[in-house]
């Protein structure tokens, strides 16, 4: 069969003709009569009835005739005694100008309807090593989002990563959407998409927002979604990595690597685990765990000349911000984003939690003494608001002392500044989006601290961009009260 050719390309023409065994779900062992097994992650490819072709990856080695497959595609239907063809070759994927702007799942094949791929697009397997260290560079330049509180409190580095924590439906797609937007536009790189185990309508919703927005052009989408096999799940941030890699190593050009969810990559790997007969470890997940995030992780790196910035979101199961999977990724991140629900139940949108959050970037020698300072009296009086939030439900604010008095209203109307509503949820809101520079957010939180708003009304400072838009919706409420 031909179809082997353009997933796992030999440098050795031999091949070797396996036949199924045993099939379990998505585990498949292959049994090779001329004992010539594939090596470990290579990929197999079933000679069966369907149109779209069943590839396999070596996972391990059973006895000496048999090996044990993950399969990347459903199963339902294969049988035993159907040939498997073994291309002595990782699964490789296309990459460079040609993908750009297309949908592609885990295997590479094209999964917008569009035309095929032209037949000289470069390919590359998806399982490579991490650059030298000697060869990497510091991540120390701000990555300015346009978002207030993620620029003030946890900013990102170019070339670095970060990772968006949080439960369900607390915003995390969405604030992963605003930022395709706000930085596609300003950063004119090319951008890798990856969606994990993500919901079939998100996925669909994410490619007619960028073909409407005009920024798919510079974007690559690579898919394994949650209705498809753990196999296609475990191995999809690979591939779009693996494009992110070419852009980077051959082409020498800085790459935005969005994930969403890296959550579902870990959970596919647990399934998988289960399923090959592992003992389970802490909370019931694989016990190679860190292994595998360290694996991924690692290979997002930067290199002289050609930065991956990544961005991650993770969900957090049950809100256990202690889970192993969560601790397992926040310890590879420079910058970490905490999402609350009790802030998305008050309405703060972002729903980011300003006391929980961090960057490894929000030091004096990286952003500046005044924005480091800034950042530092926001924390502590927003730190103060929390502490006393108990006192004031029980007792009222007027029972605090003048000086408490104070930092409250200051942390109120703080908290209300660094909402802001975004571009993806226009439709819903009928609200604008904004976008805010880094000057203005930090400019709008001094002012605010020092007490320039004392006197506006909260809702003035809600769901607004930079300060001078408060003034003038401030202005304008005075306008509208009516004279005494």
């Amino acid at each position: 069969m031909n179809i082997a050719a353009p997933i796992g390309q030999a440098a050795n023409p031999v091949v070797s003709v396996g036949v199924v065994v045993s099939v379990r779900g998505a585990v498949v062992d292959v049994r090779f009569v001329d004992k010539l097994l594939p090596p470990i992650n290579t990929a197999l490819v079933v000679e069966w009835d369907r149109t779209e072709p069943l590839v396999l990856e070596v996972h391990s080695h059973v006895d000496p005739v048999t090996v044990r497959g993950i399969a990347l595609q459903a199963t339902g239907g294969l049988a035993r005694g159907t040939q498997v063809q073994a291309t002595m070759a990782p699964i490789s994927v296309p990459v460079g100008e040609g993908v750009l702007g297309r949908l592609l799942d885990v295997v590479g094949t094209i999964r917008d309807r569009g035309p095929a791929l032209p037949s000289d697009t470069p390919r590359r397997g998806i399982h490579n090593s991490p650059p030298a260290l000697e060869d990497e560079t510091s991540a120390t330049e701000v990555f300015e989002t346009g978002i207030k509180v993620i620029d003030l409190l946890a900013p990102l580095a170019q070339g670095g990563k970060a990772a968006m924590f949080g439960g369900a439906g607390v915003g995390k797609t969405v604030l992963v959407m605003e930022l395709i937007h706000a930085m596609v536009e300003k950063y004119k790189g090319i951008s890798v998409f990856a969606g994990v185990g993500e919901r079939s309508r998100e996925g669909h919703e994410l490619l007619t927002d960028m073909q409407g927005s005009g920024v798919l052009a510079r974007t690559v989408l690579v898919y394994g979604q949650m209705n498809e096999p753990p196999g296609a799940r475990w191995r999809v941030p690979l591939t779009a990595l693996t494009i992110a890699e070419y852009f980077r190593d051959q082409k020498h050009q800085n790459v935005l690597l969005l994930m969403d969810n890296v959550f579902r990559f870990v959970q596919a790997g647990s399934e998988l685990s289960s399923l090959l007969g592992r003992l389970p470890s802490r909370v019931g997940y694989q016990p190679t765990l860190a292994t595998e995030v360290a694996l991924l992780q690692e290979r997002i790196a930067s290199v002289a000349g050609a930065a991956v910035t990544a961005i991650q979101a993770v969900y957090v199961p049950a809100d256990d911000f202690t889970d192993p999977a969560v601790t397992a990724i926040s310890s590879h991140m420079d910058s970490i984003i905490m999402l609350s629900r009790t802030l998305a139940a008050s309405g703060f949108y972002p729903a980011i939690d300003p006391l929980a959050s961090s960057s490894v970037l929000l030091d004096p020698l990286v952003v500046g003494e005044e924005h480091y300072r800034i950042a530092e009296r926001a924390r502590e009086a927003l730190a103060r608001f929390k502490d006393l939030q108990d006192i004031i439900a029980l007792l009222g604010v007027e029972e605090l002392g003048a000086s408490d008095r104070l930092i409250v209203k200051r942390a109120r109307r703080l908290q209300r500044f660094l909402s802001q509503p975004f571009v993806v949820t226009e439709a819903f809101t009928g609200t604008p989006g904004r976008s805010v520079s880094r000057a203005d957010t930090l400019a709008g939180c001094k002012a605010i601290l020092d007490g320039a708003a004392d006197e506006w009304a909260e809702s003035s400072l809600y769901m607004i961009g930079n300060l001078d838009e408060a003034r003038q919706k401030e202005a304008a409420a005075i306008k509208k009260e009516p004279s005494s």
